[in-house]
């Protein structure tokens, strides 16, 4: 197969970890004989460094020209500790989801079984946790209607959905339940919000196509503490842009560092990977930052493309380094790897050269030997 792919690594650790994730993808075209094409572009704080735009036309024009965008992270402090400023580098991420159209959010979490330990949540309750979030992403509450006062005194943000856009939404939920362990949950507010009432009732009609999908209800309140109590009942989520932006950070927790989440926003024609975690600024430059969430957004690619054997190898090595204690600092505080040290480990697991193998003894001692 043949990819073009967007690469926007952006600020603070977004280069290092997405530098290893593209390390990866070429591992995997030289593996299986695919031609990946990749071309980078800037975006975030060091956008409007450059261009005083944190999404440059130039860089809108490679992402819809690309089959899929693979993205770093952005931020920079001296824009978070000034609320007067008038552009952000998020709002070149929030413009980049709707000029693509990006209107799905998908989220794996997942516990591993070495890193349980990892978790502030009792290793019983998050063993064998394993579920997809889909949200909602270009609509609600976020992307609404908003006003303040002349005076200041009062402000709204108003919520609206079509049945379209949570049907198109839906149906991607169902389709992935139905691949798993076939169970979805909606998690709304529809004892209180009309829209929500809207959400319901639309799910529920679209169930009578998947009898094969068991469906079931939260408010938004109960998941979030059954998101605690017993994550393990959730297979496939699927909800709106807000409720999904929180119960999907609550879920973070779960697999005991945010650096092994990856996600994947698509649309109709676009797509885009990324690692969930922000720029974590003050880690630029000291190769601590934890790569696998990038290298597993690349799987996730792989997988929007239907290459799931490559993706399942990536996968697969992911697991092979967290059981060896191959990790960063975040996982493995006495005898850690650097980011580059845990990319070049991948690496070799998926290359499976007779010029890549790791010594597994060494590995033992907190050495790691690539010959």
């Amino acid at each position: 197969m043949k990819l073009k792919i967007a690469v926007l690594p952006g600020d603070g650790i977004g280069p290092e970890v997405t530098k290893q994730s593209v390390k990866i993808l070429k591992a995997i075209a030289e593996r299986f004989d695919h031609d990946f094409e990749f071309e980078e572009a800037i975006v975030g704080a060091i956008a409007i460094d450059r261009t005083g735009d944190p999404l440059p036309h130039t860089t809108l024009e490679l992402c819809k020209e690309s089959d899929a965008v693979l993205f770093g992270a952005i931020g920079h402090p001296k824009y978070d500790n000034d609320p007067a400023a008038k552009v952000r580098p998020e709002q070149g991420l929030l413009k980049l989801r709707k000029e693509l159209g990006l209107y799905t959010n998908i989220r794996p979490v997942r516990a591993y079984e070495n890193l349980l330990e990892h978790s502030p949540l009792r290793p019983e309750r998050i063993a064998g946790a394993d579920m997809v979030i889909y949200r909602e992403l270009t609509g609600g509450i976020y992307f609404g209607e908003k006003s303040t006062s002349e005076d200041g005194q009062t402000a709204n943000d108003l919520c609206t959905y079509s049945t379209y856009e949570i049907e198109r939404l839906a149906h991607l939920a169902f389709k992935a339940a139905q691949k798993r362990r076939k169970k979805l949950t909606l998690i709304d507010k529809a004892n209180v919000l009309e829209t929500s009432r809207l959400w319901r009732k639309t799910v529920t009609n679209m169930a009578k196509e998947y009898p094969d999908v068991s469906l079931d209800f939260l408010f938004i309140d109960n998941a979030a503490m059954q998101m605690v109590l017993n994550p393990k009942q959730f297979d496939v989520i699927v909800t709106d842009n807000m409720f999904g932006d929180i119960i999907s950070d609550e879920a973070s927790v779960i697999g005991g560092s945010i650096g092994l989440l990856a996600s994947a926003s698509v649309g109709l024609e676009n797509a885009l990977f990324e690692p969930i975690h922000g720029s974590f600024p003050q880690a630029t430059g000291k190769g601590i930052a934890n790569p696998v969430a990038s290298i597993l957004s690349a799987a996730l690619l792989l997988d929007h493309f239907n290459l799931n054997r490559e993706a399942d190898v990536i996968r697969k090595a992911v697991e092979e380094s967290i059981k060896l204690n191959v990790c960063t600092q975040d996982l493995n505080k006495n005898n850690h790897y650097s980011t580059e040290k845990v990319g070049d480990f991948l690496e070799g697991r998926i290359s499976e050269s007779e010029h890549h193998h790791i010594n597994d003894n060494n590995l033992t001692i907190g050495q790691m030997t690539i010959i």
